[in-house]
């Protein structure tokens, strides 16, 4: 990421919000490109990098998960700007690696720091080159990977954020709303608490014997 002014991709329809967000990002020092659909952003995720990506979900010629796709394989933090707040799009945006969600219409400033906030946490992982130890999984912060000896685990993005949540508190008994919290930050409180429980599942499932999470009735979950 180039420090001094972080370049994102800004991809909306709608010319009046595109405008003023354009307005608002550069008067924070941001460089940034608008494309209003998803062919345009695709030409554009080709012949340049981006720092992070800010998606309409509903566009002309498809979804802003067509452009997630496009940006998969890149370092490009992902935050979804959509008029749907369904659980279902929002578990699959989470669960397709975007960094947050937030629907229209938004209060800016909220925006901005969310913004802030996935740029930093992006960087602070590219900065943090230690390996972090759970029972018999490694996990690699720089790259964002997670391992059971040489073999890669293939977790979602929440599945790895829950996982360097429970390896930063080892030892320590997790609320639900710590948990929370921790994945999902101030957006958390769009989610059902019972979906916790399904990721929580997930990921027992993918550790197997490596790693054991353990329920603590009436209180949260612990790692040791």
């Amino acid at each position: 990421m180039t420090e001094n002014n972080p370049h994102i991709l800004l991809v909306e329809d709608d010319t009046i919000i595109a405008s003023g967000l354009v307005y608002a990002l550069e008067q924070e020092g941001y460089k940034v490109t608008h494309k209003r659909n998803v062919t345009e952003a695709k030409t554009a995720i080709i012949n340049e990098k981006f720092d992070l990506a800010l998606l309409d979900m509903q566009l002309p010629d498809g979804t802003g998960f067509d452009v997630r796709d496009k940006l998969k394989d890149s370092e490009t933090a992902i935050i979804f700007l959509t008029v749907v707040d369904d659980e279902g799009n929002i578990v699959r945006a989470f669960e397709g690696g975007a960094d947050d969600y937030i629907t229209k219409p938004f209060r800016l400033r909220e925006l901005l720091a969310r913004i802030k906030r996935s740029l930093t946490s992006r960087q602070g992982e590219k900065n943090n080159s230690s390996i972090s130890i759970l029972g018999n999984v490694s996990i690699d912060t720089a790259k964002g990977k997670a391992f059971i000896g040489d073999t890669i685990l293939d977790l979602t993005a929440l599945e790895y954020r829950l996982l360097l949540t429970f390896t930063q508190n080892k030892g320590q008994i997790l609320t639900r709303s710590q948990i929370l919290e921790s994945i999902w930050d101030s957006a958390g409180n769009f989610v059902e608490d019972n979906t916790l429980t399904v990721y929580i599942k997930r990921l027992r499932e993918k550790l197997g014997d490596a790693a054991d999470i353990k329920t603590v009735r009436g209180l949260g979950y612990r790692v040791d």
